[in-house]
């Protein structure tokens, strides 16, 4: 009998976003919107009997665990994360130290992790500074943080684009650093590579508020930046025009100390749909945002090898073409339960031009509330669906939220094998 050869994760990403079939790759925790919650994680390491031990909360914001090697080995992933240098709230994940949650969860959480619990709420601060007014708060009743709205009242008459730019800067040299040591250390791995690089997130609405920053200025209000998407375009466009010319000048930096290391590179977390519905016009987009997209693309596309990668919620059919012609090659996190987002339609329509990382299953009703066999149905013809002829990376549409059984999560899990092994 022959013994099947294993193909390593970084070759299965490399031809799957080539569209040859292959072994579907997997990816959990790699990024900020293909995680675990951390009340997840430490119940998947429960159930399959490896040490129980305080898990790292890497991404303070959602509250997601650090997927470590031996969760990897048993979950068959295949891609590494090389996470940003500093969180969502402006600190760096080191000097690690205990803490316990609202849910009862002894974790570890980086030492400018700084909360102070008020009645049912928990405050965070930024940059871990406690003499500034926190930036996120997590309710009572919720599992992950919530960015709180400093934005001081608009005067039209001295609004200055220079205050939305205020994060958008030159790359320190210790952030440097950072990625040449942590991309060096990844190279080890017959895993792809997953890069977080940051500053060319267009309008993400989560970063919009600047939990980072211990005194945003600017638009900062979503509800302001939504409305500032039809009546402050002029304000967009110098924002968007100066911020990509920061970000190609740090990509060229961190090329040059990571090099083709990266596999993949996140660029952008904007959305532009909704369950049922857009954020903007599609005339929109093109005027909008296509230009600055394409010229990052075209840059990485040009000076790098590596392949890019778009994120946006919900229905976002209507852009998909666009998508592709604006230099995205990957697509996350493919809600499938949004209008228009059929996926034996996706595969069609798409399916030989972009890839899809994500759509294994529906994390809005299947995941959390069905059974595992239903786990098992969906994730089966999911994986039908989308592998044929590669250009499919299996992830649930966004990250696996806390309270979800972890029974169906490991049927998820068994069911890619199945498939991997009827396909194999």
């Amino acid at each position: 009998m022959k013994t099947k050869q294993r193909i390593s994760g970084k070759e299965k990403i490399k031809k799957t976003i080539s569209h040859n079939d292959v072994e579907i790759p997997i990816d959990f925790g790699s990024n900020a919107v293909t995680g675990i919650h951390v009340s997840i994680v430490e119940k998947l390491r429960q159930y399959y009997g490896l040490e129980q031990k305080p898990i790292k909360v890497n991404e303070p914001y959602q509250m997601l665990g650090e997927v470590d090697e031996e969760l990897k080995q048993i979950l068959g992933i295949d891609v590494d994360g090389l996470y940003p240098y500093k969180t969502i709230f402006g600190f760096t994940n080191e000097n690690w130290k205990e803490w316990v949650t609202p849910w009862n969860q002894l974790v570890l959480v980086p030492g400018d992790f700084v909360t102070k619990t008020e009645g049912d709420t928990v405050y965070i601060y930024p940059q871990g500074d406690n003499s500034v007014s926190p930036s996120g708060k997590m309710p009572s009743g919720s599992y992950f943080f919530d960015s709180i709205i400093r934005q001081e009242p608009i005067d039209e008459s001295t609004l200055n684009a220079e205050d939305n730019l205020e994060e958008f800067v030159p790359i320190a040299q210790d952030e440097l650093e950072y990625y040449r040591r942590e991309a060096q250390a990844l190279s080890q791995s017959d895993r792809a590579v997953m890069a977080n690089f940051g500053g060319t997130g267009l309008g993400d609405i989560a970063l919009v508020p600047g939990p980072f920053l211990k005194h945003p200025m600017g638009i900062r209000d979503i509800t302001e930046w939504y409305i500032s998407t039809v009546t402050r375009q002029d304000y967009l466009h110098e924002i968007f025009s100066r911020q990509i010319d920061v970000a190609i000048e740090n990509y060229g930096k961190i090329y040059d100390v990571v090099g083709d290391i990266p596999q993949v590179v996140f660029l952008c977390g904007t959305d532009f749909g909704s369950q049922n519905s857009a954020f903007c016009s599609p005339e929109t987009f093109e005027s909008l945002y296509a230009p600055y997209y394409k010229s990052m693309t075209d840059w990485i596309h040009q000076n790098t090898s590596w392949k890019v990668f778009k994120h946006s919620c919900g229905a976002v059919d209507q852009f998909m073409e666009q998508f592709i012609r604006v230099g995205f090659d990957i697509i996350n996190p493919v809600q499938c339960s949004a209008a228009g987002m059929d996926p034996q339609h996706l595969k069609d329509s798409y399916g030989q031009r972009i890839t899809f990382w994500g759509g294994g299953v529906d994390t809005q009703k299947t995941l959390p509330f069905g059974t595992p066999k239903q786990v098992r149905e969906e994730v089966l013809q999911r994986c039908e669906v989308f592998s044929k002829g590669g250009g499919f990376v299996f992830n649930a549409i966004h990250n696996l939220q806390a309270r979800t059984p972890v029974e169906n999560v490991v049927a998820m899990i068994d069911a890619v094998h199945e498939f991997r092994g009827i396909k194999g």
